[in-house]
């Protein structure tokens, strides 16, 4: 869902009291120091870059993150071998996306800061396992001793509290800030989404990337494909390049690939909300779920 978090929702995230993160995967080089400067113009706190570590300008992009000035990346879709201790060197802090907790510990070896453990349920691309938030938030807790955030599924106060439950110290959310009003996702897109009810999402591309995807005519085109055996080559060109950009910056909602996640049924029928709006409601959510837990215990 890189295509909707740029330097507007990272600043804004950042102001109100998160950590905003700029989507590197959707950005040509330029275009993400662009992003970078406007982004630092807009907030005095910090925020950071995420890198899929296959993006194919990977060097360059790793250099302009450092030149920037960038201290905090997180890197996703690769092992973080190469990079992280590059990084490091260069007083980055490194946080690393997984999927299961052998790449958790994988990513400990490699010396990264944090890991965020990523559930199936989230947007975007997957890890090939589809394990649930729930289960994979007690198993990378258990695997490792690094910082851990919570990220798929995530979109209320009371989520938020249920992952620290399971051990998770922080949280990375996806969905609720790509359909506020400063993501760069195109209106269609998010008044679409809010309008998505339980099951229209589905995880499909596996030969390929695993990738979550809402309903459409692209969606209903990859389905059909993969049920007759398609090859990778034959999904590779139905999946031609750009589809992200369409269906999500362009708002093509019917050739677009629509990427979002499976908490986005929670959020039917809701306006499109500011980031400041939805940072309170998380916050007054999660006190109203603590409180509750701790009425729960006194009884």
């Amino acid at each position: 869902m890189v295509w909707c978090s740029g330097w507007r929702l990272a600043s804004a995230v950042s102001n109100a009291g998160g950590l905003g993160l700029l989507g590197a995967g959707s950005m040509h080089p330029e275009t993400l120091r662009e992003h970078i400067r406007k982004c630092r113009a807009a907030t005095h706190h910090a925020f950071g870059v995420n890198i899929p570590l296959m993006y194919p300008q990977i060097e360059e992009i790793m250099q302009i993150v450092v030149d920037e000035g960038v201290n905090i990346v997180f890197t996703s879709a690769g092992s973080p071998a190469k990079w992280t201790g590059w990084l490091k060197e260069r007083g980055v802090t490194v946080v690393h996306v997984v999927s299961s907790s052998r790449f958790a510990m994988k990513a400990e070896e490699a010396g990264v800061d944090a890991v965020v453990a990523e559930g199936f349920e989230a947007g975007g691309h997957n890890g090939r396992e589809e394990t649930t938030t729930l289960c994979l938030l007690p198993a990378v807790r258990a695997a490792t001793t690094l910082p851990l955030i919570a990220a798929g599924g995530i979109a209320t106060g009371e989520a938020i509290l249920a992952t620290r439950v399971l051990g998770a110290e922080g949280v990375q959310i996806g969905t609720r800030f790509a359909l506020t009003e400063e993501s760069s996702a195109h209106e269609y897109f998010k008044d679409y989404c809010l309008r998505l009810q339980e099951g229209d999402t589905r995880l499909l591309l596996k030969k390929l990337a695993p990738v979550r995807l809402a309903r459409s005519n692209f969606r209903d085109a990859v389905e059909a494909a993969e049920a007759v055996g398609a090859t990778q080559d034959e999904l590779r060109i139905l999946l031609a390049r750009g589809r992200a950009k369409k269906g999500i910056f362009y708002g093509d909602l019917e050739e677009g690939e629509l990427e979002i996640g499976q908490v986005s049924a929670l959020l039917y029928g809701r306006q499109i909300q500011t980031v400041a709006e939805v940072m309170q409601e998380l916050t007054e959510g999660y006190k109203k779920a603590w409180d509750a837990l701790k009425r729960l215990e006194r009884e």
